[in-house]
């Protein structure tokens, strides 16, 4: 008996650069389930109706990117602790009822990059992230659930930040401050969350923040070093990353959101991007 395809998409603007629906046809073949994924450019204005659309018509989940991470949030019916505690949705799931419930697994899927690839312990150490939007909302509070010794969150607009460390005062230390009054490290980590790498942007950060131990973690996927990173390589640090290894564990949480199996993401990674 043929069966159709269960339909997944990936939906944001813009689009066409998007990886998911190869990450997502990997993990498919790899668990043998039956999907197909696609890409979903929407416009400014027209993300509900493009949600609401897919959904009628039998769609089974979707993967939100930027700029609609907080409109999912707003449209999903009920969304897990993760979600409503960043305000955003990076992942929804189609519901017996006709509803759709909101998940965020970014900060998921950081964590689980962190600690199985790099194998980094955030107990104890150090943390500073550079932006305060909505990358940093999606990442805080998994981050401090690790209860690391202190995380500083740099932004330019610093009022940014100290909303943010309002928000989650309750989680752990944490205190924010400019982009040019960043206290001394070094850092245990340091991840870089504003949008300064879309524009190829250099944030002119001081040399007083990173040492040879330091990990540089850039959330942007590149296949070319990102500012930050050449930054990073510039003061020597070691071990300096993209945000392909997230891109890949975020996509695997929601896989298994949606299919109830877990993808092998090391497996994907040497596919995807061989050593």
């Amino acid at each position: 008996m043929n069966t159709e395809p269960d339909r997944y998409a990936v939906i944001g603007n813009p689009i066409a650069h998007s990886r998911s629906p190869e990450i997502h046809q990997l993990f498919a073949d790899q668990t043998g389930e039956c999907i197909r994924y696609e890409k979903i450019l929407a416009e400014p204005g027209g993300f509900e109706a493009a949600v609401r659309q897919f959904f009628d018509a039998g769609g089974r989940g979707l993967n939100v990117t930027l700029p609609f991470k907080g409109e999912a949030f707003e449209f999903a019916a009920k969304c897990t602790d993760l979600a409503v505690h960043a305000g955003a949705v990076n992942t929804l799931i189609a519901q017996d009822d006709g509803s759709c419930l909101g998940a965020n697994t970014d900060g998921i899927g950081l964590l689980r990059d962190l600690k199985k690839t790099l194998r980094l312990s955030i107990q104890n150490k150090r943390l500073l992230i550079l932006g305060a939007g909505g990358a940093t909302r999606g990442i805080l509070e998994p981050l401090l659930q690790e209860k690391p010794l202190a995380l500083v969150i740099a932004n330019r607009t610093p009022e940014r930040g100290a909303a943010l460390v309002e928000h989650f005062r309750a989680l752990g230390p944490m205190q924010s401050c400019a982009l040019d009054a960043i206290p001394d490290g070094p850092y245990d980590l340091i991840v870089h969350a504003t949008s300064a790498a879309l524009q190829d942007q250099e944030l002119g950060l001081p040399d007083t923040l990173a040492g040879p131990g330091t990990c540089c973690y850039d959330l942007i996927y590149s296949d070319t070093p990102t500012p930050f990173m050449r930054w990073a390589k510039d003061q020597r640090v070691l071990q300096v990353t993209d945000g392909f290894g997230m891109l890949l564990e975020q996509a695997a949480e929601s896989f298994y959101l949606w299919r109830g199996k877990r993808p092998d993401t090391a497996m994907a990674c040497n596919y995807l991007r061989p050593p």
